[in-house]
Parts: C-alpha cells; sequence; structure tokens
C-alpha cells in the first residue's frame, strides 16, 4: 500500500518546464510573420448596380451625360443614355481592342470633365478577366508626360450588370 502511495506521489509532481525552445521559435516567428504580412495587400474596388433600367431614368437636361459601356461576345459598344451608340469597337482576333476603347473614352472625358461615374454592362459568357479588363480602362488611362507613364482618372465611379438583349 505505501508503495502506491509513492507512486503517486511522485507522478504527481509535475517538475519544471523548459520553454526556452518555445521562446527562440516565437522570438523568430513573430518577426517573420510581421514583415510577411505586408506583401498580402488586397486591393477592394467599390462598384454600385445600374438603375434597373437605363431606359426609365433618362435624365431630364441634354448635358447630363451618362456613359454605358456594353461588353459583347464580338465587340464592344459605347454610348449614352441621351443619344445611344457612340461608337461600337469589334474585336480584334481573339482579344478586345482595349487600345481603341481607352482613347475613345478621353475624348469622351474630354467632353465631359465633370463626369465621373460609368456604367458597364456584359452579356452571360464574358469571362472574368475581360470584365476586369474593361473596368480598368474605363476608371483610368495611361499618358505620357515628360518622358514617363502617369495614370489619369476617366470614370472611377462604376456600375456594372447585365447587358440587354441586341436590338436588331
Amino acid at each position: 500500500m505505501r508503495n502506491r502511495l509513492r507512486r503517486r506521489l511522485q507522478r504527481s509532481d509535475p517538475g519544471e518546464f523548459n520553454i526556452t525552445a518555445f521562446l527562440n521559435l516565437m522570438v523568430i516567428l513573430v518577426p517573420f510573420l510581421l514583415i510577411t504580412a505586408v506583401f498580402s495587400r488586397m486591393t477592394i474596388l467599390e462598384l454600385n448596380i445600374p438603375p434597373a433600367s437605363l431606359a426609365d431614368n433618362q435624365p431630364q437636361d441634354i448635358h447630363d451625360f451618362q456613359l454605358v459601356v456594353t461588353i459583347r461576345q464580338d465587340e464592344i459598344e459605347v454610348g449614352d443614355t441621351l443619344g445611344g451608340l457612340i461608337k461600337v469597337i469589334d474585336k480584334t482576333g481573339d482579344d478586345y481592342d482595349y487600345h481603341t476603347l481607352s482613347e475613345l473614352l478621353k475624348q469622351i472625358k474630354e467632353r465631359f470633365p465633370e463626369k465621373s461615374d460609368a456604367n458597364i454592362l456584359s452579356e452571360n459568357g464574358i469571362s472574368y478577366n475581360t470584365l476586369v479588363q474593361v473596368m480598368d480602362k474605363v476608371r483610368v488611362a495611361e499618358q505620357v508626360q515628360a518622358g514617363s507613364v502617369v495614370k489619369a482618372e476617366l470614370f472611377p465611379d462604376i456600375a456594372i450588370g447585365d447587358a440587354p438583349p441586341r436590338q436588331n
């Protein structure tokens, strides 16, 4: 009986924990994790939802221009809610002509410098990459000033939605 009591007393004594190795690991890991956390940033672009029908919300003033960029399977249509279609930019090979789109949007921005919003409508089946490329071209344009490339703001307030069916 005494042997059992001695064994219990010997087992219940926890002894000392050596946590030096654990603390050394923490001293190395914490700065490493803090340094690498800077590189994992995400860019978030706030988007709006366009009105249910752009035709229902036509502005009363002729000077109130509303830019609409519609991405179709074979072309990009640039227009407005008042005057209708401005230009159709056809695909060049397998890809869209983003350079022509950017140049057209620069011209539109020169005519309406106070305008900052645009609607981007896309058909079903348009790839995510294409949608992002068009959004980038609508938001900013690259210009060369004094030998360096500068990004100029075009229409940063973007609303995205589904394209209406083609009108024949």
